[in-house]
This record gives structure tokens, sequence and C-alpha cells, in this order.
């Protein structure tokens, strides 16, 4: 396992999960103190494989074993937004393009993809994303490009 200090200066002490502001002062037993988070492991390799990524101590338990879920703000009108993790994780693999949201108006649409850009800019840093807004079927769709 890294340094919590390590890995807490790599992610700017940001939590991996909620995107808010860990407090490297806080004690490591706080719901809001500072802990590393192993990360899930690409599949077919043992947990060990897995990126270490900075959590609050909270999100970190909430998360557990299981695949950890970055939820989109509430403030954002999409439709159908896709989950996040399983999307980076197959831009990763493949590349290439996704539909990720629908959204009924182009500010919408526009907001939500520089949410998602500067979001995935800290969840995903090794993934090169940008995200185009597309008029369809009366609506705009939000489309992720992986380079």
């Amino acid at each position: 396992m890294s340094d919590l200090n390590e890995v807490g200066a790599r992610d700017g002490w940001r939590c991996w999960l909620c995107d808010e502001p860990v407090d490297p002062e806080a004690s490591v037993n706080a719901d809001r103190g500072p802990s590393v988070d192993a990360g899930v492991a690409p599949k077919g390799k043992k947990a060990s494989a897995g990126v270490e990524r900075l959590a609050h101590r909270a999100c970190n338990t909430r998360k557990g074993k299981v695949a950890p879920v970055v939820p989109w703000p509430a403030e954002l009108f999409v439709v159908d937004p896709a989950p996040i993790v399983p999307t980076v994780e197959r831009m990763s693999r493949k590349g290439g393009r996704e539909v990720v949201a629908r959204c009924p108006s182009r500010a919408d649409a526009d907001q939500a993809a520089l949410w998602l850009v500067d979001r995935l800019s800290r969840f995903a840093p090794d993934l090169d994303v940008t995200a185009q807004v597309e008029p369809g079927g009366g609506q705009f769709l939000l489309v992720l490009r992986a380079g």
C-alpha cells in the first residue's frame, strides 16, 4: 500500500468518489478524514492490481468491495445518464465514441459536458476525453470521445 501523503498529493487532496476536498490534517478515523482506496482491479487481475486513490474514509467504507458509483450532480438536467465508472472502463480499453446522456436543451447539454470533462480529468486522469453536444430527436446528446 502506498503512503497516504503520496496518494493525497497525486490526487490533489480530492476524494475520487465524491470529488470533494479531503483535509490532509483530519484524523484518519473521522468520516471526512483521508484514506487510501485500493480501487477496483481490472477484470482478471488480483485486487492488489487496482490503482490506489484518495478517498474520504466514509466514502471508502460505503463503497466497500463493490464497484464504485460516481454520481452525476443533481443540479445537471440529464436524462438517462450512463454510469460513469463502467463508461470510463470501456473507453479506457476501447477508446472510441459513446453517448452518455441526453439533455432537453443545448444549455443543459453544454453545462453537463463541461462538468463531465472536468470530473473525468480527476477521476481518470490518464483517459484523454472530449465531450461534444449533438442534436438528435428533439434533444441534445452528450457524446464522449476517447483518443
